[in-house]
């Protein structure tokens, strides 16, 4: 059986949500801050962490940052903030996920399967090349990695996914709706102003280093598509 790390304060939400772990054939592991949060992950290798943000002694954002520079295991941050800025944070700095309270735990236990299969169908893939090459743009999911020519883009896990999913299908266009049920699973809990954020942030690091040979589409009223130049004109 695989363990599920349950990182937050409140000893009423740990234990609902262990119990409702339980159901779904994991055993709970309980920490009340983030030291102990820290100490649990590397203790018993959780295949998924609920992580409160609002923790003592180290919270829930710098967590999520050392958890991410170690493991790609899936992170989702559960709150009472659910202000657009923090959402964005918490994606940016490597959650999977970002759940507000008062929230329902079957929702939860959703959302956990949900990343879970995101995970699964990636190391499905595993074997497959997984470097793409377009002009002057190479992403490598291996390393998870970018680079514009010569040039490495520092982006976070759910950056280079995304360009991953984009580049990877040139002039295809992805509603909002599409990008958020491919890239976080929030299956239409999500808001869309989140992805709008997220690609805003992305095309500043992308913006960096000239690539007149592709680009990042906003299709208004729809969505996005990474978009190939047509060398023929002009």
């Amino acid at each position: 059986m695989q363990h599920i790390l349950i990182a937050d304060d409140n000893k009423d939400i740990t234990d609902i949500l262990a119990a409702y772990s339980k159901k779904e054939g994991f055993i709970p592991v309980i920490a009340k801050d983030g030291e102990d949060a820290l100490r649990c992950f590397e203790e018993y290798s959780p295949a998924v962490v609920l992580l409160d943000v609002m923790m003592p002694k180290v919270d829930g954002y710098e967590v999520c940052r050392r958890i991410r520079d170690k493991s790609d295991v899936p992170v989702i941050l559960v709150t009472a903030r659910g202000e657009d800025f923090e959402r964005i944070m918490g994606l940016d700095i490597g959650a999977d996920d970002y759940i507000v309270k008062p929230f329902s735990p079957s929702e939860v236990m959703a959302r956990v399967r949900a990343v879970l299969r995101r995970m699964e169908k990636s190391e499905k893939t595993g074997n497959q090349e997984n470097v793409i090459r377009i002009d002057n743009l190479v992403i490598n999911l291996d390393e998870y990695s970018l680079h514009i020519g010569e040039e490495k883009i520092s982006l976070t896990k759910k950056e280079i996914e995304t360009m991953w999913t984009l580049a990877g299908n040139p002039n295809k266009v992805f509603t909002r709706d599409n990008l958020l049920d491919s890239l976080w699973g929030f299956d239409y809990f999500g808001d869309s102003r989140t992805v709008d954020s997220h690609i805003k942030r992305l095309r500043a690091k992308l913006d960096k280093v000239d690539h007149p040979g592709w680009s990042i589409k906003t299709i208004w009223g729809v969505g996005y598509k990474f978009e190939i130049a047509d060398t023929k004109k002009g």
